[in-house]
């Protein structure tokens, strides 16, 4: 019913930027949040920043300062302006909306299928 799709992913070198983005499309009513999340190989999946649709925005300590979220409502999109890039950074980051759909107006959790990130030391 949902589907999103990322893009932007890449590989950079230590202290490099990159902008990653993520479109939502689908029987969409609304979205009531919108995050980021990482996963390295053998850690755990960790959130890396939310925006709401009030935008309120919620950042892990490891990123404050380096990374902005943000959001266009009109387009259903999401971004993740990364800045300052370390190796600790490199992961699969992935998409998340919280949705609200068109059908039943209830609230589901969609994911992304993830886009690769890899910043070299």
């Amino acid at each position: 019913q949902v589907q999103l799709v990322e893009s932007g992913g890449g590989l950079v070198q230590a202290g490099g930027s990159l902008r990653l983005s993520c479109a939502a499309s689908g029987s969409i009513f609304s979205i009531k949040a919108m995050g980021w999340f990482r996963q390295a190989p053998g850690k755990q999946r960790e959130l890396v920043a939310v925006i709401t649709i009030g935008d309120s925005t919620k950042y892990a300590d490891s990123v404050k300062g380096r990374f902005t979220i943000s959001r266009d409502n009109a387009k259903n999109t999401v971004y993740l302006q990364m800045n300052s890039l370390k190796p600790e950074d490199t992961a699969v980051y992935y998409c998340n909306a919280d949705v609200q759909i068109t059908t039943t107006r209830l609230i589901y959790d969609y994911w992304g299928q993830g886009t690769q990130v890899t910043v070299s030391s």
